[in-house]
């Protein structure tokens, strides 16, 4: 029987080894959001090193330090159970009240309550499935979709697992317009990834679902947030970059992805990163 001291060199070894896929884009002002997030994300540099010199110009050494104004939603992060609440209640136990929201946040399932989430995960590419590049815009991936992923890339669905899904539209980062019209996963899709007992769906797009009505005149589904998140406490990890798994062909990995502990926030921002071991 291998004693813990060796299981923790094994442990470390392995690390070691791994490589490591950062999945996490720039942020930058400008960068894509939805329009009830609002103002976005700026960055102001508002102590500089001259500032520091000009005071007496006998400084050997200068500080600089800025400000950000963001949303919590804008940019990588993880959803707080306290994000959505379906027919009033949070995690389908909780009645919104006034008592548990007020101006700094909420009392209850803020983002300091997130866990770290560090556990096997899985990549599902669908546009490599498909022989494309990126999935048309507004495309819903269907259950079909998920199955013929896993079926090309040796891979199973598992309870408490990840599964990071590719739509192919964080090549669009810098291109906030078409980023805003990305694919994503069907309502059919998310029940299916929701009853096979996973912790965490990923994407590369904004919400998970769709950003867009895949046909004129419909509207926007929003399965994921009404249901996987406030009915089954299942984490959704948004606006990842999923190219650099998409490129090595890495479609099995342990996930570390740990959100920030704002307290009372909606959203905890996140650098998440996939190791090969």
């Amino acid at each position: 029987m291998m004693s813990s001291e060796n299981s923790l060199n094994e442990l470390i070894r392995l690390a070691s080894r791994a490589k490591i896929y950062d999945l996490e884009p720039v942020r930058y002002p400008g960068m894509p959001f939805f329009p009830t997030q609002a103002p976005g994300y700026m960055y102001f540099l508002h102590r500089r090193h001259s500032d520091s010199q000009a005071d007496s110009g006998k400084h050997l050494t200068s500080g600089t330090s800025g400000m950000i104004n963001s949303a919590d939603h804008v940019g990588t992060h993880v959803d707080a159970l306290c994000h959505i609440a379906y027919e009033g209640k949070l995690l389908g136990t909780t009645p919104v009240t006034n008592d548990l929201e007020w101006r700094h946040g909420y009392k209850k399932y803020g983002a300091e309550t997130l866990p770290p989430l560090i556990l096997p995960g899985i990549m599902l590419d669908v546009p490599a499935l498909k022989g494309v590049d990126v999935l048309p815009e507004g495309y819903a991936i269907t259950v079909e979709d998920i199955e013929d992923c896993c079926k090309r890339e040796n891979v199973n669905i598992a309870k408490d697992e990840a599964v990071l899904v590719r739509t192919g539209y964080a090549r669009f980062w810098k291109e906030p317009v078409k980023y805003l019209r990305a694919a994503g996963l069907s309502k059919e899709a998310n029940q299916m990834l929701a009853d096979k007992g996973v912790k965490v769906i990923g994407a590369d797009n904004l919400a998970i679902d769709p950003s867009v009505p895949s046909e004129p005149g419909k509207e926007r589904p929003h399965h994921a947030h009404e249901y996987c998140l406030p009915q089954k406490g299942i984490y959704l990890l948004e606006t990842m970059s999923l190219e650099p798994l998409s490129e090595d062909k890495c479609y099995r990995f342990l996930l570390v992805c740990l959100p920030l502990k704002f307290q009372g926030a909606t959203a905890g921002w996140a650098r998440p990163i996939a190791m090969r071991l």
